[in-house]
């Protein structure tokens, strides 16, 4: 018997890489961070490859197939209010508050991977750049410890939000960000985003030069200063 609903491909191999990864690296470096002691190299290598991540998915949001593009979804303050009152429909990719999330997230998680750089807690651990300025480096590391609070009610949000839609709302967005399709009516006419070889090579060869971006960062330091990030 066919099914009355179609399979229609949202998220791409990339984005989907992209978000599981960037849930590891967050976990890891906030487990990580309070552990201390010799588990700060393993903060490190979470805190850079956070930075590499977060600069592929601003990048993919230019480049990348339809919906992880934020011309699709990011929207006007009006679009946010339609959706609230119930008068925007959002079928496929992310609605105008999730929208918001993504940018949070983007924005927070940014600025703690890139405030890593110059952050150090005086005895063990400096990020690379902490040398530069030393003002700097303490005013980064006050802001690197008080957003680590401002992530966590970011998080802890973008998980109640997950939890109300999965199971309030009955509509499953987990699902999707792990094998990238969504499951529409017929009546709905949704584009389907390009994840063919040609989508994923071009992902890939953009990670390859972030990668070795991040990694001449994380050379810029003296050799006798450990970095730290997150």
């Amino acid at each position: 018997m066919n099914s009355p609903y179609n399979s229609v491909r949202v998220w791409d191999l990339p984005t989907r890489i992209f978000h599981w990864a960037l849930v590891v690296c967050v976990v890891g470096a906030y487990v990580t961070i309070k552990l201390g002691g010799l588990w700060m190299d393993w903060h490190t290598r979470f805190g850079l490859t956070a930075l590499g991540l977060i600069i592929f998915r601003l990048t993919w949001g230019i480049v990348g197939s339809h919906y992880a593009r934020f011309t699709q979804f990011v929207r006007g303050p009006q679009k946010l209010i339609d959706y609230l009152r119930g008068r925007y429909n959002s079928v496929a990719g992310h609605n105008p508050l999730g929208a918001l999330s993504v940018i949070a997230l983007l924005l927070f998680i940014g600025f703690q991977a890139v405030s890593g750089l110059f952050a150090n807690d005086d005895i063990f651990t400096a990020g690379p750049l902490a040398y530069i300025d030393s003002q700097w480096s303490s005013r980064l590391t006050y802001l690197h410890k008080l957003n680590e609070w401002v992530l966590l009610g970011i998080v802890g949000l973008h998980i109640v939000a997950i939890v109300w839609y999965q199971f309030i709302k009955r509509k499953n967005i987990i699902s999707p960000m792990i094998h990238g399709d969504v499951i529409v009516a017929p009546t709905h006419q949704v584009v389907s985003a390009q994840d063919n070889w040609k989508v994923r090579l071009k992902a890939l060869l953009l990670a390859v030069a972030i990668a070795a971006l991040v990694w001449w960062i994380s050379n810029l330091a003296p050799t006798d200063n450990v970095s730290s990030f997150m």
